[in-house]
């Protein structure tokens, strides 16, 4: 019915050592004992669907339901808490769900069509700046039929609003919980999902148990599971080595999988499972800014900035140069940035500057977050920052703070220019181009560009192959060459690293690549 560029390739897995003793490993995890702990460093900013369209999907997706998901190995909306969905028309301009019959939130409410409309209509009412609202730009109503069917009227044809109702912002919710016109901030969360979460403390550590009522289609392979939140890969990285977690997920450090890689006598019983990843990082300017608001501004840092260089010092190859908005892997990818700018030059970016009557450096300030990309993020703003002022051309100070204090900054347009990552909602550049631009860019930036925003983007989007659109998209990509508005930098591969006693890591990351806990568990011996 649709295609979806596949995100997800096999997974490379590097076994670090050399299985002992004369036991053998079963495929799966036994029915006892299944208690797992993974870490990461990207903690949740928010514990409420509706504010959610960052990393806080990763915890979302485990105890929530959405109507639609990706069921392991899947590259296709399929139902989850629905029984079917499908477009009732010919124009992509309807699309209709029906129930699965008996399902409950964790607090015994019933899950009906009217909590799906009220989950759904919640996110638009409240529109949280920087939220997932931006997800349903194409979404006109909900509308119910009886107690199980609910149906999407859609003000603009959109093949892909499927895949939208599958991210985990499109969470089900239970209406008696939840304010219809507020985010819920009381640290507890009331889903359907395939985990029931326990107790929480923000910034340390989440404990999931199985959900005794749940019907969905994750196959859970272990009973309960800690996730433990940390602010530096370095302490993660030890007490994986220390059998304190079994296993780590973002946040890895490109020395860190390298030396995880390498060291195999040290790392005796560690694993490393490599994914292709679609996730990306950028930098955003500030239009109101009194140096970024001037095009040869930017022009001449996208003339300057060495990708090569950055991926090379900072990444170790667990990264590589992205020329495009739109990363390779996913149809319509293009190299338009290195076709307009080609190698770094000083010499050019001087020109730039100098044409437009610009002669003495330029004061720049550069913001990135401290806790959301990983420990490589400071580094890589470091090497921003040599690269730029090598130059002679531009003079950078270099600023940070925390993920909620960042947020908060770049929605109010306080940074000049800063740093962001993009973890995709679904595999289509649709998802790398629409979500940053217009007035509601989840950049906290607006950006308007009307042929995107009125042409390009709704003539792709009546497109039910998705294969189909390249042409859009190479001209959208071409417009943001030419604003420059956003620089992309490069594009990153996954890992997850483990303990040799845990299996499931290769198929734990979803085409969204969130985290699938109930993929994970511990080997035993038989």
């Amino acid at each position: 019915m649709f295609y979806r560029a596949s995100l997800q390739a096999t997974a490379a897995v590097a076994s670090l050592s050399v299985l002992a003793g004369c036991g053998l490993l079963s495929d799966s995890g036994s029915e006892t004992d299944q208690q797992i702990s993974v870490g990461t460093t990207s903690s949740p900013s928010t514990l409420d669907p509706a504010a959610a369209w960052d990393g806080s999907w990763e915890l979302m997706r485990n105890v929530f339901q959405t109507l639609v998901s990706f069921p392991t190995g899947s590259t296709s909306p399929e139902p989850d808490a629905a029984k079917s969905c499908a477009f009732t028309d010919a124009t992509s301009m309807a699309y209709s769900c029906t129930l699965k019959p008996g399902l409950k939130f964790s607090n015994g409410e019933k899950i009906d069509a009217n909590a799906v409309k009220y989950s759904i209509d919640r996110i638009k009412k409240i529109k949280v700046k920087g939220g997932p609202a931006g997800l349903l730009g194409s979404l006109d109503r909900v509308e119910t039929k009886g107690d199980d069917t609910v149906v999407f009227r859609l003000g603009k044809a959109d093949a892909t609003f499927p895949f939208i109702l599958a991210t985990p912002a499109m969470s089900i919710v239970a209406p008696g919980d939840y304010p219809a016109d507020r985010i819920r901030d009381d640290g507890k969360v009331t889903g359907s999902g395939p985990y029931v979460l326990e107790s929480y403390e923000p910034g340390n550590k989440a404990e999931l148990t199985k959900n005794p009522g749940y019907k969905g289609f994750a196959d859970r392979k272990n009973t309960a599971v800690t996730i433990r939140y940390f602010k530096d890969s370095t302490p993660m990285v030890e007490a994986l080595k220390d059998k304190e977690i079994d296993a780590t997920y973002r946040g890895l450090t490109a020395e860190e999988v390298v030396g995880l890689e390498d060291n195999k006598k040290d790392n005796d019983g560690l694993q490393i499972v490599e994914t292709v990843g679609a996730d990306i990082r950028f930098l955003v300017f500030n239009p109101k800014d009194r140096a970024v608001g001037k095009l040869p501004v930017r022009r001449a840092i996208a003339q300057l900035v060495d990708r090569d260089a950055l991926v090379a010092k900072v990444y170790r190859g667990t990264a590589e140069p992205l020329y495009s908005m739109v990363p390779k892997g996913i149809a319509g990818h293009t190299t338009s940035f290195f076709d307009s700018f080609g190698d770094p030059n000083p010499a050019k970016a001087e020109k730039i500057l100098t044409d437009a009557g610009i002669t003495e450096p330029v004061e720049l300030t550069l913001w990135f977050t401290t806790d959301r990309y990983g420990s490589s993020t400071a580094p890589e703003f470091a090497e921003l920052k040599r690269q730029l002022e090598a130059s002679g051309l531009f003079r950078v100070t270099l600023r940070s703070a925390p993920w909620t204090t960042f947020q908060k900054g770049f929605t109010k347009g306080d940074y000049p220019v800063f740093g962001r990552g993009w973890f995709p909602d679904f595999p289509d550049p649709d998802n790398f181009i629409a979500p940053f631009v217009g007035r509601d860019s989840v950049t906290g930036t607006p950006y308007v560009t009307d042929e995107i925003t009125r042409e390009l983007l709704p003539s792709s989007r009546r497109e039910s192959n998705r294969g189909s659109v390249s042409k859009q998209f190479k001209r959208a990509q071409e417009i943001l060459v030419e604003d420059v508005r956003l620089l992309p930098l490069w594009q990153g591969k996954l890992y997850v690293a483990a303990g040799e006693d845990i299996g499931g890591g290769e198929r734990a990351l979803d085409p969204q690549t969130v985290m699938q806990m109930w993929e994970l568990f511990r080997k035993t011996s038989w």
